[in-house]
């Protein structure tokens, strides 16, 4: 019976260019090696030849700076090629810590007052006021147990799919991701009860009864039944 022979480097196609599949139970060194033989024998280019996308997938290995630059230093060795993109599945202890931020929620009493921009990296539960000129920003939503009449910026880093909420909306601003509503004359007079703001498919920020958020958000259960 012959004896199946582990490969380490698997390479597959794809629409932009192809990509490597790195194995991460065999040596960094014996990856290399692979690595070298497989693109020497598969792939000869003649000078006219276009540029073509590699994206390097190392599985449950973690590599440090070096290393992906020889893993780069490699690929490069076939002029026509070039990485595109490194994706792993391990997290380094900073992105883990950055993670953790972003996807944490935030419990804070006070009143944010005229002037004051008060800012967490994950979501906001805020217990108190913002009051006019004053500015609360998260990556993630925010949730405001008192009145809302300054400015909220949610998912401030781009996150589309972040809300705002309070149980009083009279915001002067409400910016979501990198869309802007200024709010109209009634809500900053007399306020609402109880309603959200949220990015719709046409990135248009609506304002509506914070009943209707599940018909949006119908993954969304964090805090929106406690306002």
């Amino acid at each position: 019976m012959n004896k199946r022979i582990q490969q380490n480097v698997m390479i597959k196609g794809t629409k932009d260019g192809f990509m490597l599949h790195l194995d991460d139970s065999c040596s960094f060194s014996e990856l290399l090696k692979e690595l070298e033989v497989k693109l020497s024998a598969n792939y000869q280019f003649q000078e006219n030849d276009p540029s073509i996308s590699v994206k390097v997938h190392t599985g449950n290995r973690y590599l440090d700076e070096k290393q992906e630059e020889m893993i780069k230093e490699v690929i490069h060795k076939k002029k026509k090629l070039f990485v595109d993109e490194m994706i792993s599945n391990v997290l380094t202890k900073d992105e883990a810590n950055r993670w953790k931020d972003e996807n944490q929620v935030t419990t804070v009493t006070k009143v944010i007052r005229s002037g004051q921009v008060f800012e967490v990296p994950g979501d906001l539960l805020l217990i108190g006021d913002v009051n006019p000129d004053g500015t609360v920003r998260a990556g993630g939503s925010i949730y405001v147990m008192g009145q809302l009449r300054g400015i909220a910026h949610a998912g401030y880093k781009g996150n589309n799919e972040a809300i705002i909420a309070a149980s009083v909306m009279k915001p002067a601003q409400l910016r979501i991701a990198g869309q802007v509503n200024l709010s109209p004359d009634e809500y900053t007079k007399w306020g609402h009860d109880l309603e959200c703001a949220f990015m719709d498919d046409d990135e248009n920020i609506i304002i509506d009864k914070l009943q209707v958020l599940k018909k949006y958000r119908p993954n969304l259960n964090r805090l929106e039944g406690g306002l």
